[in-house]
């Protein structure tokens, strides 16, 4: 048996999406906008309000076989790479269906993914969730890791 959704089954779980999007921003004050990609890629953009990071905007993309998502943390560090990075990898170790990782410029992310067999409601809030409340409790004292001679009075 194979994983691989046609696109019958890639037009339902499109449908479902933007719907339960719809629904989480008329919900959710702190969802700001919810946009789709115009390209041949099947693409949301989910956009937050937060406290410690001023917006947080996750990314959504549907795929054959899962729903990719992530969110852009912060730039690469320009002092204490190394202890960032340390930080970066212990975080991982607590993290349940996401992880850090460093993307093009040396830039930091959060990433995740889910099976399209087991993508419903409970598991897209779940994904979205994780990475608002990661970047939430995280980006303060990883900014201050990554940059800390603009912190030093």
């Amino acid at each position: 048996m194979s994983d691989l959704f046609d696109d019958a089954a890639l037009a339902r779980t499109e449908r479902q999406i933007d719907e339960w999007l719809a629904r989480e921003k008329a919900q959710n004050e702190l969802i700001l906008a919810v946009d789709r990609s115009t390209d041949q890629e099947i693409r949301w953009y989910v956009r937050m309000a937060g406290e410690e990071k001023e917006f947080t905007t996750v990314w959504l993309t549907l795929g054959q076989r899962t729903l990719r998502f992530e969110t852009y943390v912060m730039p690469a560090p320009e002092e204490n790479a190394q202890t960032l990075y340390e930080a970066l990898l212990r975080r991982n170790e607590k993290l349940v269906g996401a992880h850090f990782s460093i993307g093009q410029e040396d830039a930091v992310f959060l990433r995740g993914e889910i099976p399209l067999a087991a993508l419903n409601e409970k598991e897209l809030d779940r994904a979205i969730g994780t990475l608002y409340s990661t970047v939430e409790q995280s980006f303060g004292s990883l900014i201050r890791i990554g940059f800390a001679s603009r912190f030093t009075d």
